[in-house]
């Protein structure tokens, strides 16, 4: 897909002229809670089917709802989060539909009036430029149950373990413009909620999916919609369902821009549908026409009053906020002096740099420990498939190594030997230098008797360095060689250049 440098400008190329891809994203993120939104039962993921299944959940007559006070917190943490208007009053409606899975035969979501508003985000491109997306607004709902169609070849299973869990919709406006950016969103969006603590975001497991909405539009349409706020000037798009990985998200939207685009080069026009994603083929297919909310038939439920939210309570939530990525990478480069790569790396997952701060906590230095834990402890993580909470190698030991470094008692490459021997045998790093011997050769007068024999020993090469000193660097390999590795770096580079008057 093309790109402009420039102007960020995705545009696909047709028989026609050029495309642009208009994309929104409706991201279904399950709650964090123990209990369902509406009944007790547990939401822990893996259980024996319909083992976490209340009267409630089932819609046995005469059960009634009762909404959980922790969701609805988690809900205003999340607004907060997106920089969101937390609306004081907000409203539960049933949103009547037919599915095996929905006992109830509706669905309790909120519509008109949600409990969050409109907010923003602030996203990175894999080039590390930046772009806003606009969230259009947070509700509340359940989820349904899992119909499984595989068991049987002439019936249908029903799993109502996630019948009652608490989701979270967050509908974003029409801002992304291309797959990479619905997967930069998307994760952006994943790893706020996860420095919140309002949702896991395992979309493995189903705790957040999404349904991206694509049109297409000829160059210059997208900007006189944004203003003027006329949908009229974007095509008509249609919504695929449930896509639960960011690779399957790009994939949909590649496929479905480019299948509208044939269509009305070829002189059809596109249907509003509800679409599917099938990952093993790699194309869309569609599902149903798309429904309009009067379809539903939206109505309040009479069986939950509504929300209505006091400034105390939402202010009690704001001012314990944790530090957002956004936050945490600005104070890594201005206060520790990090390079914006390493910060946005670390901040990217809130594993990785709760590891760091662990690592600095202990005193390290900022720059040299975000390199060893970008590059050293990353580089082996990810070639053994480890995550971070599974290190053999512990922050305070990252920290020991680190420090070493820092007061000259190991080099860099003895660091690494180091390293080595702590994830594979653990241990303390001063006491592994200590008791193996690895300290740095700092003595100038060692180093200088290596120098002097091996300048002897190599006239020729000690004349060439004085012609081109950048072959000095032969000379520092040959000193650390003779010397295991354990000479001072700094050291030896100064008395070679003394020594060879370079």
């Amino acid at each position: 897909m093309p790109l402009d440098d420039a102007t960020h400008r995705y545009t696909l190329p047709g028989a026609t002229g050029d495309w642009e891809i208009v994309v929104g994203l409706e991201v279904h993120a399950q709650v964090q809670s123990n209990a369902k939104l509406f009944s007790g039962a547990s939401t822990e993921f893996g259980a024996s089917p319909n083992t976490h299944v209340s009267l409630v959940d089932a819609a046995m007559p005469g059960m009634l709802p009762v909404i959980n006070r922790h969701c609805v917190e988690q809900a205003v943490k999340t607004g907060l989060g997106l920089n969101a208007r937390i609306n004081r009053f907000s409203r539960f409606d049933r949103k009547n539909y037919f599915y095996p899975d929905l006992p109830q035969g509706y669905q309790i979501s909120q519509f008109q009036f949600p409990i969050v508003g409109e907010g923003e985000i602030v996203c990175e491109r894999d080039d590390g430029s930046r772009f806003t997306v606009g969230i259009e607004r947070l509700h509340l709902e359940q989820d349904a149950g899992k119909s499984i169609h595989d068991l049987d070849p002439d019936a249908t299973y029903v799993d109502l373990n996630r019948s009652g869990v608490a989701l979270m919709e967050i509908v974003s406006r029409p801002h992304v413009r291309s797959p990479i950016e619905a997967a930069a969103y998307v994760r952006t969006l994943r790893t706020i909620l996860r420095y919140l603590d309002t949702c896991g975001g395992d979309m493995e497991k189903g705790q957040m999916r999404a349904d991206v909405n694509v049109s297409v539009c000829r160059p210059g349409q997208y900007e006189k919609f944004r203003e003027t706020g006329d949908f009229s000037h974007l095509g008509t798009r249609c919504e695929i369902k449930n896509v639960n990985s960011l690779r399957f998200i790009m994939q949909a939207i590649e496929y479905e821009a480019r299948r509208q685009i044939d269509i009305i080069e070829e002189g059809g026009k596109i249907e509003q549908q509800t679409r599917l994603f099938d990952a093993n083929t790699g194309v869309t297919r569609a599902m149903r026409s798309k429904e309009e909310a009067h379809d539903y038939r939206y109505f309040p439920d009479p069986d939950l009053l509504p929300l209505e939210l006091e400034e105390s309570f939402v202010e009690t939530i704001r001012v314990n906020l944790p530090e957002l990525p956004e936050a945490k990478r600005k104070r890594f480069v201005e206060v520790l002096g990090l390079s914006e790569y390493d910060a946005s790396v670390l901040v990217a997952d809130k594993d990785r740099a709760d590891y760091f701060e662990a690592v600095i906590a202990k005193g390290a230095d900022g720059k040299l420990s975000a390199n060893w834990v970008n590059n050293e402890l990353f580089g082996r993580l990810n070639k053994e498939g480890l995550g971070i909470t599974d290190s053999p190698a512990s922050p305070e030991q990252i920290a020991g190594l680190v420090g070493l470094i820092t007061s000259n008692v190991i080099s860099g490459k003895i660091a690494k030997e180091v390293f080595e021997i702590v994830w594979t045998e653990g241990g303390d790093p001063e006491q592994i230098v200590e008791s193996r011997g690895m300290k740095q050769v700092t003595d100038t007068g060692a180093i200088e008797k290596v120098v002097d024999e091996l300048i002897a020993a190599n006239p020729d090469q000690a004349e060439k360095v004085k012609v081109k000193p950048q072959t000095l660097g032969w000379f520092v390999g040959q000193v650390m060689k003779a010397t295991g590795g354990k000479a001072n770096p700094q050291a030896v580079n100064e008395i070679l250049k003394k020594k060879l008057g370079v």
